[in-house]
């Protein structure tokens, strides 16, 4: 059911059966870190694999003139970026750049469908350039204001004005789109009640739960001191600070902190852990590859995921896949994600106490205990399989019809009648 009734797209008829053309419009993509970017790339990656023909639109990662370049799972091209005072991982492309890259693409590419990621910047544009050539547009939104109110440099009152605003724009834009998914059924209700659209549809981000499995050469499980995992940008939301905090207090001391990414607050975070009297037993890996990454969280004993404002987070779903109990604020997306007391636990948001409390009980179990936590994760991450995932964004694509099944998430029904 398109939001916007005033424009219609291509029906699903001038698709069926042929390779897609598809657009995937985003503000972050690798080598930007994050888990918007991760999803887009799968997403490139796996429609590509399928036979459909996949160019992404970003803002470049550094200063410079628009680029273009093909890679595995897509040819890139790169609008041209300005810093972000206050946001110094992440680039912006103003409207006018964004337009003018926007417009060429959507001319010489003719995509079949546009796949925004956002409302902003260069995924609005993608969104009016391609409704006024009449281009089918889904929109799959990863990313709410108040993500942002770390970022701006005013006080709390005018956050919650700007906040406002922006969910006006964001009912404005993501109102555009023929369909308008996001990654849980809770981001789902918060945007049906702060922007009065309807028919949004939860669609996982998706995961393949096979590349976190075991490997031949990994360390034995459940060898040294066990290790508390946090993954992720080292973002003000994401409350790295109250787990240091919470770590430092435990009572079970026979184990490490390892926090593995990178962002704006990496300097202080490490200034923040020198000073701690757990200062050496917590380590920054900084960046790290795939594989390595792997790695860690096959090695932890528990992740941790203090964030307060996930719409599903898909390290978390990772982690999972690797088999490894959770422990997650009970904020937003990340309930739907424990299944509390089997799979690990949720406390309090904002607590660093009830988080100390909560790790102690986890750390106190035995192995095997944890390993069957870690089966139950593992269990629950196969529901956000990447196949169904990209199984129902190509029907989407194509026009299919699609509804909420019972676990809450959109699947496969029929086509549409009358095609």
């Amino acid at each position: 059911m398109p939001l916007d009734p005033t424009t219609s797209a291509p029906s699903a008829g001038r698709t069926e059966g042929r390779p897609l053309k598809i657009l995937i419009a985003a503000e972050t993509y690798p080598p930007n870190i994050n888990g918007a970017a991760q999803f887009c790339y799968r997403l490139a990656k796996g429609m590509t694999a399928r036979g459909h023909e996949v160019r992404v639109v970003t803002p470049r990662a550094s200063s410079g003139p628009p680029t273009i370049e093909h890679r595995p799972e897509a040819s890139v091209y790169s609008v041209r970026s300005h810093a972000a005072v206050t946001f110094p991982d992440f680039r912006i492309s103003m409207w006018w750049d964004a337009k003018r890259g926007v417009e060429a693409l959507l001319d010489e590419f003719q995509p079949d469908v546009v796949h925004s990621q956002s409302q902003y910047f260069v995924c609005e544009m993608a969104v009016r350039e391609a409704r006024k050539r009449g281009i089918r547009v889904v929109t799959t939104n990863h990313t709410m204001p108040e993500n942002l109110y770390p970022h701006f440099p005013f006080p709390q009152w005018l956050k919650e004005v700007s906040g406002w605003i922006l969910w006006r724009h964001a009912q404005w834009i993501l109102g555009k789109a023929d369909v308008l998914t996001v990654p849980t059924p809770l981001a789902a209700e918060t945007h049906e009640r702060l922007t009065a659209l309807r028919g949004i549809l939860p669609v996982s981000n998706g995961i393949e739960t096979a590349d976190y499995a075991a490997r031949p050469g990994d360390a034995a499980p459940h060898t040294g001191p066990r290790e508390v995992l946090f993954t992720g940008r080292l973002a003000g939301e994401k409350n790295i600070d109250q787990l240091i905090a919470a770590f430092e207090a435990l009572e079970h001391q026979d184990c490490r902190l390892v926090i593995a990414g990178t962002g704006e607050l990496e300097e202080q975070l490490h200034a923040r852990a020198a000073e701690s009297p757990a200062a050496d037993r917590i380590e920054f890996l900084g960046y790290v590859s795939e594989e390595e990454l792997r790695k860690a969280y096959r090695r932890a004993a528990v992740f941790v995921m203090p964030g307060t404002a996930e719409l599903q987070s898909l390290a978390t779903l990772e982690a999972m896949s690797a088999s490894t109990p959770i422990l997650a604020a009970n904020a937003m997306a990340l309930p739907h994600l424990v299944d509390e007391g089997r799979n690990g636990h949720l406390f309090e948001p904002g607590s660093a106490e009830d988080l100390r409390v909560k790790l102690d009980g986890l750390l106190a179990l035995s192995d095997e205990e944890l390993d069957v936590m870690g089966a139950r994760s593992l269990e629950m991450a196969g529901e956000h399989a990447l196949k169904a995932t990209l199984d129902t964004f190509e029907a989407l694509y194509r026009g299919a019809e699609v509804a909420v099944d019972g676990t809450g998430f959109a699947s496969l029904r029929s086509a549409p009648s009358g095609e």
